[in-house]
């Protein structure tokens, strides 16, 4: 079973990554400001991924593996 935070840091770091790849053309499409905007967006996402991906899910008592939360040991 996939736990659900690494489902969420997934689909964050995977919008990461399409935005990222998808200035490219939005710059030659609709111009430098739409590109960079994209940018700006996905540099800001790793950090929110990561910190849902660390966090315990505390409807899961499975969810041990933090040393901080509600469900550390």
């Amino acid at each position: 079973m996939v736990k659900r935070r690494k489902v969420q840091y997934g689909l964050v770091m995977g919008l990461c990554l399409v935005l990222f790849a998808g200035a490219t053309p939005v710059y030659f499409l609709f111009g430098t400001g739409w590109a960079v905007a994209m940018c700006a967006v996905a540099s800001i996402l790793p950090p929110i991924a990561m910190t849902l991906g660390n966090l315990a899910d505390p409807d899961d008592p499975r969810d041990h593996d933090n040393k901080y939360g509600p469900n550390a040991d």
